[in-house]
């Protein structure tokens, strides 16, 4: 399908049909079309919503690995302090970056922290925060793509997926019926990835359906590029075994040229990678905002050379000691033309023209950018 046929197709793109209009009627016809092309979306990267005391959502919680029951008892201590006070801030801030021409709000996953123990609980706690985020972000169309926390429990997978593909369907004013679906805005396309179960197969279809967009928009919780941490591998096709996958699907995203937008790893990072026969963008947005000086913005690495450089001597949760995998990040150091690894927490504005795409960070609940990004 080309450009012109996807216009064609696209709901919020269609054009009007060819009948005799007046020239106020035309004015707004060109309104229309530049509101079509030219807009903003708000996005939040992982929230981990939670609450104290722990016992609202996490009474029937009981992991028996004791180094485990221990690290996860301790993000419920950090989630329910930051969500005490510091976090509604951050919401109520994103609120404030919605303008007349903010189309929607997306989520980078991990919505929740999961870890209920019973799957009814689980989808409270999804629904609890999906109102409470609908309701302070003035009713927008709030779309979150399925993180690990978002399924981590008891009967979590089962619960995310009898839950969100129907409140996405809400949202979306359209059919979703499973973790991995695509939508459109204006010309532009978006394809939203399930990276804990990728379907090959279907993943595939959504690129086929959505040829011809202006801009292709990848959203996956997991990264599409290794990150610079202890558990590198946990991305889109990571394991060792699903390379040939990762590599598959690296060549289609980025002769689609490709702007990925994830969460996962905590950080706010841009990686901007040239190979395969065109590029891929991704930016890695985080909006956990665990301790107040995560407002600001610090940059831990920059440029390709200090990639993957981080975890070098680092321990994962459980005390063993990180994997070298220089080997991994050398799979796309040499493409890799722009690159920065930043601290920070916060929410983002994206904005969308003909002209590029850019996206604004607000650390923390600030009133003022904190760092801007280039992506097109």
């Amino acid at each position: 399908m080309d450009r012109r046929k996807f216009l064609t197709v696209s709901a919020l793109a269609a054009a009007t049909a060819a009948v005799p209009v007046s020239l106020d009627a035309k004015a707004k016809s060109k309104k229309a079309a530049r509101a079509a092309e030219e807009y903003s979306i708000v996005i939040l990267g992982d929230t981990h919503f939670d609450t104290e005391p722990a016992e609202v959502y996490h009474s029937d919680y009981n992991e028996t690995v004791e180094w485990l029951n221990r690290v996860q008892r301790a993000e419920f201590a950090r989630n329910g302090e930051m969500w005490r006070e510091r976090c509604p801030r951050m919401v109520r801030r994103a609120a404030g970056l919605v303008g007349d021409d903010t189309r929607m709000v997306l989520q980078m996953g991990d919505l929740i922290q999961g870890d209920c123990g019973n799957p009814e609980v689980h989808k409270k706690m999804l629904g609890d925060v999906m109102d409470s985020f609908k309701s302070t972000l003035g009713g927008l169309p709030f779309v979150t793509v399925v993180g690990n926390h978002d399924i981590r429990g008891v009967g979590a997978k089962d619960a995310y997926h009898e839950y969100m593909p129907m409140r996405m369907s809400g949202e979306l004013g359209k059919k979703v019926s499973k973790t991995t679906f695509s939508f459109t805005v204006g010309p532009d396309a978006f394809i939203v990835l399930d990276f804990n179960s990728p379907d090959p197969d279907e993943i595939k279809q959504l690129l086929k359906e959505t040829e011809g967009a202006r801009y292709t928009f990848v959203i996956t919780h997991g990264p599409l590029f290794p990150y610079d941490a202890a558990n590198c591998r946990w991305i889109f096709y990571g394991k060792d075994k699903y390379r040939e996958q990762r590599l598959q699907f690296r060549e289609l995203f980025a002769q689609r040229d490709v702007i990925c937008l994830c969460g996962h790893t905590h950080c706010v990072e841009l990686a901007d990678w040239f190979g395969d026969g065109g590029r891929i963008t991704q930016m890695t947005m985080n909006s956990v905002w665990s301790k107040e000086d995560l407002r600001n913005y610090k940059v831990d690495a920059r440029g390709a050379r200090e990639y993957g450089e981080l975890r070098k001597g680092g321990k994962h949760d459980d005390g063993s000691e990180n994997k070298d995998e220089t080997a991994f990040f050398d799979e796309y150091r040499d493409g890799l033309k722009r690159y920065v690894h930043a601290r920070g927490a916060g929410s983002f504005k994206m904005r969308v023209s003909p002209h590029g795409v850019t996206v604004d960070f607000y650390g923390g609940d600030s009133q003022d950018v904190t760092e801007s990004f280039v992506l097109r």
